[in-house]
């Protein structure tokens, strides 16, 4: 039997990628998306045009009920679930005296309280399996203080700590881990994004979506020992 995936925001972007790594892995995917609809069907007909397995499910990540909804369809076509690839976030610019109640809301309820409860609803469909793994898409904006992107760093440095917490909370069924990408270009996603100079960059050079699903890749398939841990991937800003 085919292992089964499910990466949210999988419609476009990193989300897109990632889920297109698992196919390859041999994985079934769950492709979710909220408005991206247009992009998960393409998503989930290439795969399906190269041989695989894919379903694609909408559900606003801000509602816990829509995400109890998207795992119920998982675990009726699916039986259960072996890894959740919490992925979907939203990115915006805002200060400490431009941040609103709204922007604070948006950021926390996608990006941490989403993660949370998709992350909750994933361990009770990967319970009766050999085992499970969540890998958390957290940011290099956890581990740093991004002044601009106030909600969206604080929502994130949340993500991470509540890696930690489900992985001493779920263990030794399912390893939980995190991923806190730097800068990562994706080719003909990129109008309008600024990105902090090379020159301010260790190693000189942005990432690729490659360095996060090799990445995933290893921690899914290879990986038997890891668990609690958060990997940074961006050209070793986070030691500066």
């Amino acid at each position: 039997m085919k292992k089964l995936a499910v990466v949210t925001g999988a419609g476009v972007r990193l989300g897109k990628a990632i889920a297109l790594a698992l196919h390859r892995e041999g994985y079934s995917v769950v492709v979710h998306y909220h408005s991206s609809r247009a992009g998960a069907g393409r998503v989930v007909a290439a795969i399906r045009k190269d041989g695989g397995d894919a379903t694609a499910i909408g559900a606003d990540l801000r509602k816990p009920r829509q995400i109890a909804r998207m795992f119920a369809t998982v675990k009726k076509h699916y039986g259960g679930m072996d890894l959740l690839v919490n992925n979907a976030a939203v990115f915006r610019a805002a200060t400490v005296r431009s941040t609103t109640e709204y922007a604070w809301d948006e950021a926390m309820d996608t990006n941490l309280k989403g993660t949370f409860f998709c992350s909750q609803e994933a361990y009770g469909l990967m319970k009766g399996r050999a085992g499970g793994m969540i890998i958390n898409i957290a940011s290099l904006g956890g581990l740093q203080a991004w002044t601009q992107h106030l909600p969206y760093s604080v929502s994130k440095a949340g993500v991470i700590m509540l890696t930690r917490i489900l992985a001493k909370s779920l263990a030794p069924r399912v390893r939980v881990v995190a991923i806190a990408p730097g800068t990562i270009l994706m080719p003909g996603e990129e109008t309008g994004l600024a990105h902090i100079p090379k020159r301010l960059i260790p190693l000189k050079k942005y990432g690729a979506a490659a360095d996060i699903t090799d990445l995933i890749i290893y921690l899914a398939t290879k990986s038997r020992n890891i668990t609690g841990q958060v990997f940074p991937v961006d050209g070793g800003r986070s030691i500066l």
